[in-house]
């Protein structure tokens, strides 16, 4: 069993994949410090899985700590890198905060992956590296803009410093997932979406209205040049996002790279509106969502989906759950942990 390391692995996606990793044959270690995260995750995931991972409890912006995590795992054969900030609000009022954990933790991961035999890494990207397209569906093509956040251009930055690494390191095998809206829960609700303090995401802020814990859902304008003038993303479920990463893996380990740094969307090629959303969640729950119309918020991108043929076609990837499929995972899961 090849052992893959995932930082973050307590996490929202991270612990959606470590449940997918362990289901495919794979050894799993972890490295989360909690700071945005809960340390329920671990046991979870055994009660899905049967198996207990081991989670090191590493800052890492500690280089010296997370020295010794790779000195302890010499055998480590891949990296999955979640670790990192994601709240675009939060990275525009504190930037040097974010530039300093999303930068310094991927730099201080790289330096020690470089030291080992095998030097396969994945790295936990963003469609905000697109910005406003030009042009919808998006493909792995289209121009990257300016970054509307500090958040978004340490997704670039990253990029870039992959980029920048594995043309001077042969040896360096990455791909980056430019994801776009994951959404949804583990169909046994052990694992799912939950964030510190108020959501910053649609689905997490439905489910909290819908469950009590918010008064009202404010939709951010209804006048957009769309279906129904709510601005419309790519949600797809997180569990289709985790497999993502072990086909990333699969091509990592037999060496079906064209070039030794690919990126590839992840999405469903489809995108919904805010309103379709809601409308999907009072679907699926059979009751009615306390929800507003308010004035458009500033920096909010108005139409962004994949275009997925590269990562169906290359990678051996296709989402296979609905916005229906998700939005009901994430209600049971929110039902779940409210009720303990």
């Amino acid at each position: 069993m090849a052992k893959i390391l995932v930082t973050g692995g307590c996490g929202y996606i991270g612990s959606h994949t470590i449940v997918d990793l362990l289901a495919n044959g794979f050894d799993v270690i972890s490295i989360d410090n909690h700071a945005r995260s809960s340390n329920y995750a671990i046991a979870a995931i055994e009660k899905i899985t049967g198996t207990r991972i081991k989670n090191y409890e590493v800052d890492l912006k500690n280089f010296d700590d997370t020295l010794a995590v790779f000195q302890e795992n010499p055998d480590i054969a891949g990296i999955i890198h979640f670790a990192a900030y994601k709240a675009v609000g939060e990275s525009v009022e504190e930037p040097l905060f974010y530039y300093e954990n999303n930068v310094t933790t991927l730099i201080y991961v790289l330096q020690e992956l470089q030291k080992l035999k095998c030097q396969n890494f994945i790295f936990s990207s963003s469609c905000t590296v697109y910005g406003e397209a030009d042009k919808l569906p998006i493909s792995e093509n289209s121009p990257i803009k300016p970054a509307e956040s500090p958040y978004g251009n340490t997704k670039q930055i990253g990029e870039e410093i992959l980029k920048d690494s594995c043309q001077i390191n042969l040896d360096l095998k990455t791909i980056a997932l430019r994801y776009f809206n994951p959404i949804g829960a583990h169909n046994s609700s052990h694992i799912g979406e939950l964030p510190q303090g108020v959501p910053q995401n649609l689905v997490p802020y439905i489910t909290q209205t819908a469950v009590g814990l918010r008064e009202q859902l404010s939709v951010f304008g209804n006048d957009y040049d769309t279906k129904d003038g709510t601005c419309i993303r790519d949600y797809i479920h997180v569990t289709d996002v985790a497999k993502a990463h072990v086909c990333a893996l699969n091509r990592l380990f037999k060496n079906q790279q064209s070039h030794n740094f690919e990126v590839f969307n992840i999405g469903t090629g489809k995108g919904s509106s805010v309103l379709e959303v809601i409308q999907s969640f009072e679907r699926v729950s059979d009751q009615k969502l306390n929800y507003k119309i308010v004035d458009r918020r500033q920096g909010d991108v108005i139409s962004a989906f994949a275009d997925t043929t590269k990562a169906n076609t290359i990678l051996g990837w296709k989402s296979k759950y609905s916005l229906d499929n998700a939005i009901l995972d994430a209600w049971n899961w929110e039902q779940k942990i409210r009720n303990k």
